[in-house]
Parts: structure tokens; C-alpha cells; sequence
């Protein structure tokens, strides 16, 4: 088990401990436990303009690849709705990164593109990640 930070409360960490300990006596996955200054969460929700996959699929393909190599990048996520909503889900390791990610010039570029060609709307939300419980099965 791991915990970081000092958010939790003592007796909210001891339910957490025994709660693992009781786990780890029947050989069950262990979950870990991350509080406090996780990382920055971007929700960037969107649906695109008829007839415009092709041409997006580059310039998201590029911006991907970008983010990807920006310091302070933990991971991204793509997730596409039945009804055609789109939410990407990009993480940083603190908002000096994620804002440098915001405001990198390529990117600028790209989100002037996006408004011009692609989306007929978009949402975006950036906020703390104050907690984060994991849980994997298959690596106990």
C-alpha cells in the first residue's frame, strides 16, 4: 500500500489500512491510495463538424504527439460517446505544465483550427486531482 500526501485523516488512513491489510491476508490485489496535489486533470469534452474526420485526425494525431513529449505529461485518454461526444482526458503533474501545454504556441495554432474547422462545441475543465484510488487485478 502506498499513501502520499497528508490529506487524509488519521482515522480515515487507519479504515484505509485495515481495509488493505484484511486484503493482503487473502492474497487479494492490493489497491493504492494517492492523496493530496495528484496531478492536473484537463476534461476537454467536443463533438465535431460533419465531414471533417480526416483533417482533424491529423492535427489530433500531432497535438497528441506534442502533449506527449511536454515535461510534466502523465497520461492521456480518449473516450468517444455513442451520440458522438468526444472527452479527451490529459494529465499533468502540476498546472505550471499543464498551463505551458494551454499556451504552447503549436497548440494555439491548433485550438484557433479547432474553433474555425472542427468542433461544433467544446467544454474544457482543469482542476486538481486531490485524490486518486487504483485498483489492477492482474499486477497485485
Amino acid at each position: 500500500m502506498a499513501c502520499v500526501g497528508r490529506d487524509l485523516t488519521t482515522s480515515a488512513y487507519e479504515d484505509a489500512t485495515r481495509v488493505f491489510v484484511r486484503r493482503r491476508r487473502h492474497n487479494a490485489p492490493q489497491s493504492v491510495w494517492h492523496s493530496g496535489g495528484v496531478a492536473i486533470v484537463t476534461v476537454f469534452r467536443s463533438r465535431l463538424r460533419p465531414g471533417i474526420d480526416d483533417d482533424y485526425v491529423v492535427v489530433a494525431n500531432e497535438m497528441s504527439r506534442l502533449a506527449h513529449s511536454m515535461e510534466g505529461f502523465l497520461d492521456e485518454k480518449l473516450y468517444l460517446a455513442p451520440d458522438g461526444e468526444r472527452v479527451t482526458i490529459v494529465r499533468f503533474a502540476d498546472m505550471a505544465s499543464q498551463r505551458a501545454w494551454a499556451t504552447h504556441p503549436d497548440h494555439l495554432v491548433a485550438q484557433q483550427r479547432g474553433r474555425d474547422a472542427f468542433y461544433s462545441w467544446y467544454s474544457i475543465t482543469v482542476a486538481h486531482e486531490d485524490y486518486s484510488r487504483e485498483f489492477d487485478a492482474e499486477h497485485p
